[in-house]
């Protein structure tokens, strides 16, 4: 048991204990008195009621006492809902409404706040926030209506009716958030909403809400039926059924490197997209087995390669994974001929900060015939670092730097960079000669792009 588990329980002891000893005192004081002047005319069963009096008085005392702190209806903080009564209350909405909407609104800079302005200050803008969404709901005639704080600066609420209901107001909330302060703090909110157009299901309607927010969904998503998109996909890995597509990387006008893209392809013939799908094995914790499908099909189908080497996306949390590893070197002694001809990149938005451990599974893979890539170099701040900690073979640009040319400083300084280090260079998203002209005038080692070749689906085994 954890102390603050202990510790509540010995202060819900002594509370309860508190607050029984008044009611002990009146009760022992009623049957004393009882019994004084009344003891000869006394029934057996007067005992007995009283010993029934004081078991229940002292049971019901201890049953206020502890199911008065299990249950919460209000967040301390901001005075809304807690997420779990929220979810309780929503669920029940959703089973008896056929149209309904939810609202995300989060506070996007709260840890920012709470780092500069110290987290009392964090706390009194989650509560002004709360309160002002409320009044300006309230003063479109929006009342009554379920409001909770689910986790950091989020909130949730459920409106009665279809969104299309609401967005007027909502596009008039956001203009209104721009210039939002409390005590001259800026605060930046962000608003998204969702409904049972969607899904009906609570928390797939949540959790698209974050996705909206981070604006890695499509209109194509909307389309999507989640529950729908979650049994494609775990049926897609249980029965290895995806297809792969490459397109050739060039050095010096030759083509050395296919790199493969992968779609997922269900039983009932629907082809996933990684936009799609990426975000279920996320979620149920499948990427293991993802990656490891596509690795060793790969392999098995490394002579639709041309002996070139095969460039493949491999998630760096696999990476760190012990069977993955173990697999890995497995499959690399049953199929020795693709040693030191598969690459795997790799592209992590936050820095693994047990850098030493990293580097030191890496260099098992190198030593095992694996080629290393780090992606989106000059776009998130950890490319550039791995660039530096790692020991890697191939770095690639991110592909804003294809269409940005006139970024030529920039461009060739990184590239110089990962060549002092011995790291070869790589650019994708070659459009048009000029670019292509560009990246070989500064000495890119490898180009790739729509100009250069187009994807190609591999046939055979793997679509059977």
């Amino acid at each position: 048991m954890l102390l603050p588990h202990a510790k509540e329980r010995e202060y819900r002891f002594k509370l309860a204990l508190r607050m029984g000893l008044p009611i002990f005192a009146l009760i022992i004081a009623f049957v004393s008195h009882t019994l004084i002047n009344s003891y000869e005319t006394l029934q057996p069963a007067f005992y007995f009621e009283a010993v029934l009096l004081l078991i229940f008085s002292i049971y019901f005392i201890f049953y206020l006492i502890y199911n008065g702190f299990t249950v919460k209806i209000t967040d301390e903080i901001s005075k809304t809902f807690t997420r779990e009564y929220l979810y309780k209350y929503l669920q029940k909405e959703l089973e008896q409404k056929d149209d309904y909407s939810l609202v995300l609104i989060s506070i996007n800079n709260l840890n920012d706040i709470n780092t500069t302005y110290g987290i009392k200050n964090g706390d009194k803008v989650l509560k002004r926030v709360a309160y002002w969404v409320n009044d300006y709901l309230k003063d479109r005639d929006i009342k009554k209506f379920p409001m909770g704080h689910i986790k950091g600066g989020d909130f949730v609420l459920g409106l009665k009716g279809n969104k299309s209901r609401y967005k007027t107001i909502l596009e008039l909330m956001s203009l209104k958030v721009d210039e939002f302060k409390v005590d001259d703090i800026e605060v930046k909110i962000l608003i998204t909403i969702t409904d049972t157009t969607y899904s009906n299901e609570l928390d797939y309607m949540i959790e698209h809400l974050f996705e909206l927010q981070k604006d890695i969904t499509s209109i194509k998503d909307e389309e999507l039926n989640p529950s729908e998109l979650d049994s494609s996909v775990i049926d897609s890995i249980k029965n290895r059924k995806f297809l792969i597509s490459t397109q050739d990387v060039f050095q010096n006008n030759k083509c050395v490197i296919k790199e493969c893209f992968i779609k997922l392809k269900s039983s009932n013939n629907k082809i996933l997209f990684p936009k799609n799908y990426m975000k279920v094995i996320n979620r149920l914790g499948l990427m293991v087995d993802f990656d490891l499908m596509v690795i060793e099909k790969s392999m098995q189908e490394y002579s639709h390669f041309d002996d070139k080497i095969c460039a493949l996306f491999v998630s760096p949390i696999s990476l760190r994974n012990k069977q993955f590893l173990i697999k890995i070197k497995e499959l690399l002694n049953n199929y020795p001929n693709i040693k030191h001809k598969i690459m795997f990149i790799l592209s992590e938005k936050e820095y693994y900060s047990q850098i030493d451990r990293y580097n030191n599974i890496l260099k098992i893979l190198r030593k095992m015939g694996v080629l290393i890539a780090i992606d989106r170099l000059g776009s998130i701040h950890t490319s550039f670092l791995y660039l530096r900690d790692l020991d890697i073979d191939v770095v690639r640009f991110d592909s804003y730097y294809a269409k940005n040319i006139k970024n030529k400083n920039i461009i060739d300084g990184f590239n110089l960079m990962a060549h002092e280090k011995g790291v070869k260079t790589w650019l994708k998203n070659i459009e048009n000669k000029d670019v292509k002209k560009f990246a070989q005038d500064i000495g890119i080692d490898y180009l790739q792009g729509k100009y250069l070749a187009s994807l190609e689906i591999i046939q055979g085994k793997i679509d059977d």
